[in-house]
């Protein structure tokens, strides 16, 4: 088969730069604060959250909590969620708190019954419970694998299910699951973690062809929302057997998934990569695939094992909750830019001996 010559391929080019630059610039629209009209939409409507005691989960309910929202709290650590609860309330929402692992589906089931018990319904779901393991694929403890399985996967899996009975009682609904970048672009050192995330994904995909087939399409929606690196407490929880402490190049900030994950809920959108950094490794890796993947690995291993200050293994909250980390944003890029200053003057002061 002969390539197309220039002029042949210039229109379906053009027509690609125009999808990238429009999807690039619906995702900015996606990462803000709602407009005055979209938060009218949202005031009254009830909300179930997973994994709200810390990072997006937590940024997602005080958020709707200014939005006068009803929210359900659900996360391991009760006494972090009841003083998420206090916050929401405060803000002008209401909230209720169900202490709850995902991993285990009976919670995940008394979670729908007390919603409705509570409230009557549930709008939305947002499945955003996850935890993280970082290092070599053979490093990491299997009964580590299978609990980061259990609680990225099967709670997803439970929530979805949990979710999509009440919302074809009802009538209507919108299910949202927290994937990632690496739901499309594999990470090295990330090898479950992306696992589980790729794993959303086709699960997004296929409960919205099952919901066309079923009829109920029109009513009830599935969003996979999809974040670049973001700096939350998934990097202090996460186990880490990399040897370095846990961190990413150019991380975003939780403000963009929070915004994302809300504008969700009221626009359709199938799958959302979360901010031009997420978008551009998507579309790269559709169109690029190896070469992506190549330079994803290599920005890990540079980051992650190359450069990290040296940290000792820890199985982090993949096993059991741990009381650290309790808020949205985690300092981890703070530090980075500290460390960098650091070593930058350690060189300079090197050179200075030299001389």
């Amino acid at each position: 088969m002969k390539l197309m010559n220039y002029r042949q391929s210039f229109p379906l080019l053009s027509m690609f730069a125009i999808s990238a630059l429009t999807s690039l610039l619906l995702t900015g629209c996606a990462t803000k604060q709602l407009s005055k009209s979209d938060r009218r939409k949202v005031q009254g409507k009830t909300f179930v959250v997973t994994g709200a005691s810390s990072g997006f989960g937590r940024g997602v309910a005080l958020r709707l909590g200014e939005y006068h929202a009803n929210v359900v709290l659900a996360a391991r650590r009760g006494e972090v969620l009841e003083s998420v609860a206090a916050d929401v309330r405060k803000a002008g929402g209401q909230a209720i708190v169900v202490l709850t692992d995902v991993g285990r589906q009976q919670d995940v089931e008394r979670l729908a019954d007390t919603t409705v018990k509570v409230f009557g319904k549930a709008d939305v779901w947002i499945n955003n419970a996850g935890v993280g393991a970082i290092g070599g694929f053979e490093d990491i403890p299997l009964d580590e694998y299978s609990k980061l399985i259990d609680v990225n996967l099967k709670g997803v899996v439970y929530g979805s299910q949990a979710a999509l009975k009440l919302f074809k009682k009802q009538g209507y609904g919108k299910l949202i699951n927290t994937g990632s970048v690496e739901s499309a672009v594999p990470l090295a050192y990330h090898a479950t973690y992306g696992s589980t995330k790729a794993a959303v994904r086709a699960l997004g995909n296929v409960l919205h062809q099952e919901l066309r087939l079923s009829g109920h399409l029109k009513k009830i929606k599935v969003v996979t929302i999809m974040p670049w690196a973001v700096d939350t407490p998934f990097w202090r929880h996460a186990a880490n057997y990399s040897g370095g402490t846990p961190r990413m190049a150019a991380m975003d900030g939780p403000e963009k998934v929070v915004n994302a994950i809300i504008f969700s809920s009221l626009h359709r959108r199938r799958e959302l990569p979360v901010g031009w950094k997420a978008r551009a490794s998507y579309i790269s890796h559709r169109l690029m695939p190896h070469l992506t993947e190549r330079i994803s690995a290599n920005i890990a291993y540079r980051y992650q094992i190359k450069t990290a200050p040296p940290a000792p293994p820890t199985k982090g909250s993949v096993m059991l909750p741990m009381p650290e980390g309790q808020g949205i944003d985690d300092g981890v890029r703070q530090r980075m830019k500290a460390e960098k200053k650091e070593q930058k003057g350690r060189k300079d002061s090197n050179k200075r001996i030299e001389q």
